[in-house]
């Protein structure tokens, strides 16, 4: 994992101006964890950041006690708690974004029988922070906090066509720092100025046989993109699905539209009326 001010992640050490050996720690293993869901043990932290057990353990203990980390009475494997998840969603836009998203995000998924998932920027990748199923007994998923690739995939390509000016730089230097390769930059752009001009970008996965990925902005208050609502469509062979790719593509711009205008957005001008 990439963070901005140097490579953190499995026996890396964080680079900075500053020096907060404890706080530093912390953070490690929070980073590690997020990328080990189904737990670590102590040693094994350790070993994966190339710090000893002593200067891991009491750290550790004290993380538990303030629950930010849980200890499973089974295996006594450590996991993030959803602590962290609580804190981010009332500290950043996420909460007041999730709260407009989420109906609609149930009546799109009802509507066309299909799952969809909202993406945010977060540092070189993309964050889903809300999910809602299809309601059928088939369907293809991403699970909630997962990180995607923000150039490769649909969600992605949509949040760095609409994202401002300024930023796009800054966002794709991360994800090359991220990816720890070269990002194909005039590709991109071109790629980047289809989605913009149609307004929203579908194609096929890349990754998953039989599976359409749909995507629209959401925006907020002054005209700022803020997510990405994604459908996932799942084309069956029978073609059982209740709708079809082009009436689910129209269904995803009117949901999106409701979202933006329920934070504040308006298109003639792109900021909230007063």
């Amino acid at each position: 994992m990439t963070v901005e001010g140097g490579k953190t992640g499995e026996g890396r050490i964080r680079k900075g101006s500053y020096a907060a050996p404890a706080l530093d720690k912390a953070f490690l293993i929070i980073e590690l964890l997020a990328n080990h869901p189904q737990g670590m043990l102590v040693s094994e932290m350790a070993t994966a950041l190339g710090r000893s057990l002593g200067e891991l353990f009491r750290i550790v203990v004290v993380m538990e006690e303030a629950r930010y980390l849980e200890k499973s009475p089974i295996d006594d494997r450590y996991r993030v708690t959803y602590k962290f998840l609580d804190i981010a969603y009332r500290a950043t836009p996420a909460r007041q974004l999730t709260a407009a998203a989420l109906p609609e995000m149930q009546s799109l998924a009802l509507t066309v029988g299909q799952s969809c998932h909202l993406v945010v920027i977060e540092g070189g990748a993309g964050l889903v922070i809300a999910r809602e199923e299809n309601p059928g007994t088939r369907g293809f998923a991403l699970r909630m906090g997962a990180s995607i690739d923000i150039v490769a995939s649909c969600s992605g390509k949509v949040l760095l066509a609409f994202a401002p000016p300024a930023q796009l730089g800054r966002i794709i230097d991360r994800a090359e720092l991220a990816q720890g390769r070269p990002i194909g930059r005039v590709r991109l752009a071109e790629d980047l100025e289809r989605v913009r001009a149609q307004g929203y970008e579908l194609r096929e996965s890349p990754i998953t046989r039989g599976v359409t990925d749909i995507s629209y902005p959401v925006f907020g208050f002054g005209g700022d993109c803020m997510a990405a609502l994604t459908i996932p469509f799942l084309e069956t062979i029978d073609g059982s699905q209740s709708v079809t790719i082009a009436e689910a593509r129209l269904i995803l711009a009117e949901a999106t539209a409701r979202i933006s205008q329920q934070l504040g957005y308006r298109p003639d001008n792109g900021v909230a009326a007063s």
